[in-house]
């Protein structure tokens, strides 16, 4: 009992999980039975996730350090120690990432697929790159002088180019740069080759700088602190405030400068001097082209389809297949497991309701909806069509604020209500109210989900949506409304749960209450981060009374499993996979109401700063089926991890066979869409639960 659940050994850091986490990632490009461009996603997805930590979370840790702040979590590390183990941790990691590059190099060489630098290419083809870069390239990129008179030009965030020393008819030697805007390809494309752009550019530099002779040169990339810091203000200058500080992104500091392996030292300090930056603080990599990221136009080349696995179509069952969602959900509550069920009835319920004429008002939270999104379109639509529409667009999301500007305005001219949040608080809830006059009297329809309303990402995210007309959830969600439109001294919700306020406080009254049956007791909490100090001890306390608990935590996880006589009892997973699991479902064995769904990680930042909402599952067979899902997950053994309690992963061991739990609710989806054409609906929940007990 004198345990102290305080210590900073029963804390992983959260920024060294989160380098576990896209470590996993990389992982998943080593399975042989991935075609190779799904292979080479990964590499891509690896590295935009590492553009975008070192943007947010290196550039945190570095201004923390600057500040002078020592004490940053309850693992107790510093930022600087922090700052120490990411830069050993991405070197180390470097030879795997190169490693796997490589084979994936090969496997597409063995499909007629070729990366090749220019100087590589046979004759023809260097001739037919010589015309492409006089025609598309070279009127584009701009070659730029630094001396005394020509000063060392701005670079914004993630910019590419390349860095020369050059010497003059003279013997003078020059420093130049040569910036390749992003509007060009990063690779270009000849029949079945993909030439990175840089070395067609360096092949030329003589062209671009006419009278000079090029002795060395090294493409270079750079990440700045993109992090928006935002003095929150009256709402009428919040659209002002938000462009300004979307202008300012491009002027933090330089936290990352990616070079080629063979960099010349001297071009390295010459970089280095002018960009303020440590050479600690450089990254080489020798075998793999710069930006992970732009593989992203290899994998998604139309031209070869045949290198990836086609996608999974995503199915509509019953009752939604051929009944109108409205009178669907007046018989019944429904839920949706995106991406292997359709989005497309939830784009239908804006829709519809934008065009019926009974629609008296529809209200939503928008946090990322994508480009050309079909519901704001639809929103503005029912503006057009005389409806009331309060729009709550959350323009902080981060690295959608652009986007989200955009659809405000667009929403705010058309003639609706737009709120652009609340202070101090970023609104990340995933809700819509639809208010129809129906038989002389308002009735609300509900949509609340664990996932953002883009139907781009409902593709390939795991995220679960909730239909119902409970009336006590609609009594709840006009309170939320009222809420983010107006002043209310009310904090609280009486059926929903709405953090800062009631989130966390009912977790820990839920796990609490489990803890109490001892080993009887059973708890699964699936989200994408674990990382709340209050969360975990109340987890460890469970563990220590007995209590079984399983965690599914895809990304961070702070909590420290298989500690003795503390977390015996607990096992963390990790799936990653085809598709980003990012549904959010808390299961207490116990519990009056067993299954929860909600926007909100387990995170101080979505318990303690977010307005998120949380929603008590009443109705059984959805409880159950959300309880299948979370005991088909824990049974993964191809893309589940393991965490240990020295902080490393490893694979679940495949015993008879192999069990791939993304896959097998495809075929769940796909098998209940052929039966529910044939059956009759009153067996298509009996059909359901049976696949799901076999599976």
């Amino acid at each position: 009992m004198g345990t102290d659940l305080n210590s900073p050994n029963l804390y992983i850091n959260r920024e060294l999980s989160w380098l576990k986490f896209n470590s996993r990632v990389l992982d998943q490009a080593r399975y042989n039975d991935l075609l190779p461009l799904d292979k080479l996603k990964f590499i891509a997805i690896y590295g935009t996730n590492l553009d975008e930590f070192y943007m947010i979370r290196v550039a945190g840790l570095k201004s923390l350090y600057k500040a002078g702040v020592y004490d940053t979590g309850p693992d107790k590390l510093t930022p600087l120690k922090q700052l120490e183990l990411i830069r050993a941790y991405i070197r180390y990691e470097f030879p795997t990432l190169e490693k796997i590059y490589l084979d994936i190099v090969q496997e597409l060489e063995d499909n007629g697929v070729l990366i090749k630098k220019y100087k590589d290419l046979e004759e023809d083809a260097q001739e037919k790159i010589k015309e492409q870069f006089f025609e598309n390239i070279y009127p584009i990129i701009i070659p730029i002088a630094v001396d005394a008179t020509h000063p060392f030009p701005h670079l914004n965030n993630l910019s590419f180019g390349i860095a020369l020393k050059l010497k003059g008819k003279d013997g003078i030697i020059k420093h130049g740069l040569i910036r390749i805007p992003r509007i060009l390809s990063r690779f270009i494309r000849y029949k079945n080759i993909y030439i990175p752009i840089e070395s067609i550019v360096e092949n030329f530099i003589k062209e671009l700088f006419p009278g000079f002779e090029p002795i060395v040169s090294t493409p270079f990339r750079v990440t700045r602190n993109a992090d928006l810091a935002i003095e929150e203000e009256e709402a009428d200058d919040f659209l002002e405030i938000l462009e300004e500080g979307l202008r300012s992104r491009n002027k933090g500091a330089i936290v990352r400068l990616e070079l080629n392996g063979d960099a010349d030292e001297s071009l390295v300090e010459f970089l280095c001097k002018h960009l303020d930056i440590k050479e600690k603080d450089v990254y080489y990599y020798k075998h793999i082209p710069l930006n992970l990221g732009s593989f992203w136009q290899i994998v998604s080349d139309k031209d070869l389809a045949h290198l990836r696995a086609p996608s999974f179509i995503p199915k509509t069952l019953p009752p939604l297949d051929n009944e109108d969602v409205y009178e669907a959900m007046e018989k019944q509550d429904i839920m949706l497991f995106h991406p292997y069920e359709s989005f497309e009835p939830v784009v239908k319920f804006i829709k519809d309701a934008a065009n019926d004429k009974d629609t008296f008002a529809i209200r939503m939270v928008l946090y990322r909806v994508g480009p050309n999104s079909p519901i704001v379109k639809a929103l503005i639509d029912a503006v057009n069509s005389g409806k009331q529409v309060t729009v709550l667009v959350e323009l902080r999301a981060r690295f959608d604020e652009e986007n989200n500007l955009r659809w405000a305005k667009q929403l705010e001219s058309a003639g609706a209500h737009v709120v652009y949040g609340i202070p101090g608080f970023k609104v990340h809830a995933k809700v819509a109210q639809v208010i129809k006059y129906k038989n002389g009297q308002l009735k609300s329809y509900l949509h609340l989900a664990t996932g953002n309303y883009n139907p781009i990402t409902a593709k390939i995210y795991s995220d679960v949506s909730f239909f119902t007309t409970n009336s006590n959830f609609s009594s709840d969600a006009t309170k939320f409304f009222h809420l983010l439109t107006g002043f209310a001294e009310y904090k609280k919700l009486e059926h929903l749960y709405m953090s800062p306020t009631q989130i966390k406080p009912k977790l820990l009254r839920l796990i609490e209450k489990e803890a109490s049956y001892g080993k009887e007791g059973r708890i699964i909490l699936k989200a994408n981060s674990l990382v709340d100090q209050s969360v975990i001890k109340a987890l460890y306390k469970a563990s220590m009374a007995g209590c079984k608990v399983d965690l599914i935590i895809r990304g961070i996880c702070c909590l420290r499993p298989g500690v003795e006589k503390i977390s015996e009892n607990i096992t963390v997973s990790s799936i990653v996979g085809k598709y980003l699991e990012h549904a959010r479902i808390y299961y207490f064995k116990h519990a009056k109401i067993q299954t929860y769904i909600s926007s909100a990680d387990l995170m101080p930042r979505n318990l303690d700063r977010r307005i998120e909402l949380m929603i008590p599952i009443e109705d059984k067979s959805i409880s159950d089926r959300l309880y299948q899902i979370l005991t088909m997950q824990l049974a993964d053994n191809l893309h589940r991890y393991i965490l240990q309690s020295d902080g490393e992963y490893i694979k679940a061991a495949a015993e008879k066979e192999a069990v791939n739990s993304q896959e097998l609710f495809e075929k769940y989806v796909s098998k209940l869409s052929r039966a529910s054409k044939k059956s009759a609906k009153k067996n298509i929940a009996k059909l359901a639960r049976k696949m799901l007990k076999e599976s």
